[in-house]
């Protein structure tokens, strides 16, 4: 039976487009230059993109158009299309948020009661403030949600938000947050079932490399009496190997260890007489 291609539509341009081809160079997966065109071949994998706006992936992938998709949730949680969320991708993290002007406080989401927000998500927002119990009045914005307030339009805004400065320069502040985001691959549910073979390899190489990300290689050398201690300390993925030295009295230990947990340990390590540090990135981890 003949390999079946892959489709997946991701964003054509914006936070998400590079940091998605760069997860598939991560995958193995080689594309050229891509701007200028709808469609682009891998070149060494069944696989082809489609570039898209971000607003039309759910639906694409929906509909089937795409067999696959790179989306923020907070898009897809915002369009309620019926994708199956089969990877959270670790990248493209962003908050929606509650923006307040800056002389006012709104500590709890019933501070909200009676107010009118502007918002271009706004069914994230009705869910959010139906969960909480909270009757306002939603303002649909396609764009521009920051000036609303200065224009008399909102009370306050609901948006994307990332460092605040564009909410500080229109006399805004963060408030509350409304849902937490960041890149997922979505897949067409008859797509899963058609190229079921296809797909797993494809993620089987996501799951790869995302775990590689989380992850770091630890290489020091230790004094032999104490290599229990320093076991204890390392959070290793799997069992560290310890390595004999020229100097009987040392060994070389090896582990890989998860990324954000080395500045938690160097110092124990360090404490425990371990010298030679060194912490290197690594390509991919089969799991």
């Amino acid at each position: 039976m003949s390999e079946q291609r892959i489709k997946l539509a991701i964003q054509k341009k914006g936070r998400l487009a590079e940091k998605s081809i760069d997860a598939l160079k991560r995958c193995g997966v080689e594309v050229d230059t891509y701007s200028a065109r709808l469609m682009v071949p891998a070149k060494n994998y069944p696989l082809d993109l489609l570039l898209l706006r971000d607003d039309d992936i759910p639906e694409y992938v929906q509909d089937g158009v795409a067999d696959l998709g790179v989306v923020g949730e907070n898009v897809l949680y915002e369009k309620g299309a019926d994708c199956e969320v089969t990877r959270r991708l670790g990248f493209g993290g962003c908050r929606l948020m509650i923006g307040i002007p800056e002389n006012e406080d709104l500590e709890e989401p019933a501070g909200l009661r009676g107010k009118r927000i502007a918002t271009s998500h706004p069914n994230l927002l009705k869910k959010y403030l139906t969960d909480n119990g909270v009757e306002a009045r939603v303002v649909s914005l396609s764009g521009s949600v920051e000036i609303a307030p200065s224009l008399g339009v909102a009370d306050a805004i609901c948006d994307i938000v990332s460092t605040g400065n564009t909410l500080t320069f229109n006399k805004l502040k963060k408030s509350l947050v409304v849902f937490e985001s960041e890149a997922a691959l979505v897949a067409n549910r008859e797509s899963l079932k058609a190229k079921r073979a296809e797909i797993d390899e494809l993620l089987d190489r996501i799951d790869s490399a995302l775990a590689s990300k989380r992850s770091k290689y630890l290489m020091l050398n230790a004094p032999k009496d104490r290599i229990d201690e320093i076991l204890e300390i390392v959070p290793a993925l799997d069992s560290p190997t310890v390595l004999s030295l020229a100097d009987d009295k040392f060994v070389a230990l090896h582990a890989v260890i998860p990324t954000k947990t080395f500045w938690e340990i160097r110092r124990r390590l360090q404490e425990a007489g371990a010298t030679g540090i060194i912490i290197l990135p690594i390509d991919n981890i089969i799991v």
